[in-house]
């Protein structure tokens, strides 16, 4: 008797929502504009990885430039409400250390949308560069500086200025250990707060160079 085989029936791969495929695509793309960024990021590896066709990430977006922008707002949104979160504790310093831990937290936890961030966002995001993005997280910090800069007698008016110094410093410190990943995050935060923290515990109210005093000694 010849036997009956049995056919199983084909498993059919489930459809995506609409709201799955943003999701999916909006993924792929952080992926590639991480490796690649922008310009080096074309709307057909984008299709191709996510296994659609180009018309669908049009259909969605409206081109690369409509998932890069909405991927750089996440990244911005998610990196100020880390630093937001952290500037929390009675003490200037704590908030100092908080801040240092949370955007050294967001490169470790999301290197790939920090790498997006730090080549400086694209004029097609809409939403500024990293520049303008650093600033955002300064004018958070300055007010605590100018608390402190007028309980020890300085200048409150000066508080911006600083702000900017040190956030840019833990930023660009942030770009470098991307990189090497060493020594541990801690550490790293540790030694940030300590130059800045030290460094503003001994401010000149009144601080020249010396260079140029020298020079005008001579001259």
């Amino acid at each position: 008797m010849e036997a009956v085989s049995e056919q199983k029936p084909r498993s059919r791969r489930k459809r995506m929502t609409g709201k799955e495929r943003r999701e999916q695509l909006l993924d792929i793309g952080r992926q590639l504009f991480a490796e690649r960024g922008f310009d080096g990021t074309s709307i057909e590896e984008i299709a191709a990885r996510a296994g659609v066709s180009k018309p669908v990430v049009y259909e969605h977006f409206g081109g690369k430039e409509g998932i890069y922008a909405v991927v750089v707002d996440r990244e911005m949104q998610q990196l100020l409400g880390m630093v937001s979160e952290a500037l929390i504790g009675e003490h200037a310093r704590a908030k100092l250390e908080n801040a240092a831990l949370a955007l050294l937290r967001y490169v470790e936890e999301s290197s790939q949308g920090f790498r997006i961030l730090a080549r400086d966002s694209h004029a097609a995001s809409g939403t500024g560069s990293f520049a303008s993005l650093i600033s955002d997280i300064a004018t958070q910090v300055e007010h605590l500086l100018a608390d402190e800069f007028r309980s020890r007698g300085y200048d409150p008016k000066l508080a911006p200025m600083y702000a900017q110094s040190l956030v840019g410093m833990v930023a660009l410190t942030g770009q470098w250990w991307l990189e090497v990943r060493k020594p541990k995050r801690e550490v790293v935060a540790a030694h940030l707060v300590n130059l800045a923290w030290n460094g503003l515990s001994s401010l000149d109210p009144k601080p020249r160079l010396e260079t140029l005093q020298r020079r005008r000694r001579t001259d």
